[in-house]
């Protein structure tokens, strides 16, 4: 199997949990939807190109593990939506605006507490299953250069390095994530085992985890999850 390795490495990161309400939570590892979403950017897909995410998300296949582990924070954020200044421009693509999308309903105080992780640097492994398109050539030629600046869960949780760490040959994206080197991560704290999520088809792990990071694109909800196996990687040196 043919694999991407990331290297997911920021001061912040935002591996976005379910949102019901004002409390924005993360998951330990990155949501598949969010990858998903980082990829699409990288392509110079938006939110409209939804069959494409959606296709994208049904072939991803990924693992991860933390080279140093994160220690979580929380951002206490309130804004007053009714300022003129929410509908300025944001973000340029290559010398193209990027304004926001904010309607004239958007008014009032609002406020949030939004978790993330500091400190930490991840790697992911990550194949696709089946034929079709973006391949694999593609997103790797993406993640060289993007259609737009990534970032990693949320816009102001920039990487501090390009993301790509290359490609690699392997029986699975487990295999290949055991494969990759850990990152120099010093003075950062590297943990004592090293924490991984794999595909649960993949070997088996201490523990298994629902996981509800499906997004349906359309319908811009998540909906769906899918299990998989969660325990401590040998990774080699």
């Amino acid at each position: 199997m043919e694999c991407l390795l990331l290297r997911l490495d920021a001061p912040l990161m935002s591996f976005g949990a379910v949102v019901v309400d004002q409390l924005n939570p993360i998951w330990r590892f990155p949501a598949k939807s969010m990858l998903v979403g980082l990829l699409g950017n990288a392509l110079g897909w938006d939110h409209r190109d939804t069959d494409l995410l959606q296709g994208l998300q049904a072939r991803l296949r990924f693992a991860a593990r933390w080279d140093a582990e994160p220690e979580p924070l929380t951002e206490y954020q309130t804004v007053d939506l009714g300022q003129d200044f929410m509908l300025d421009t944001g973000w340029t693509t290559r010398g193209r605006r990027e304004d926001r999308k904010g309607g004239t309903a958007a008014t009032g105080t609002h406020q949030r507490w939004r978790d993330h992780w500091a400190n930490g640097v991840a790697t992911v492994a990550m194949a696709l299953d089946g034929d079709g398109e973006p391949t694999l050539d593609a997103l790797e030629t993406a993640l060289r250069a993007p259609a737009r600046p990534l970032f990693i869960g949320r816009k102001p949780c920039l990487p501090a390095a390009p993301l790509l760490i290359g490609r690699r040959e392997a029986v699975g994206v487990k295999a290949a994530l055991a494969a990759e080197p850990l990152a120099d991560v010093a003075p950062r704290r590297r943990p004592s085992r090293i924490p991984a999520l794999w595909p649960r088809d993949e070997g088996d792990a201490a523990q298994w985890e629902e996981r509800y990071d499906l997004r349906d694109w359309e319908q811009n909800i998540h909906r769906g999850s899918e299990r998989y196996a969660v325990g401590y990687l040998e990774v080699g040196r």
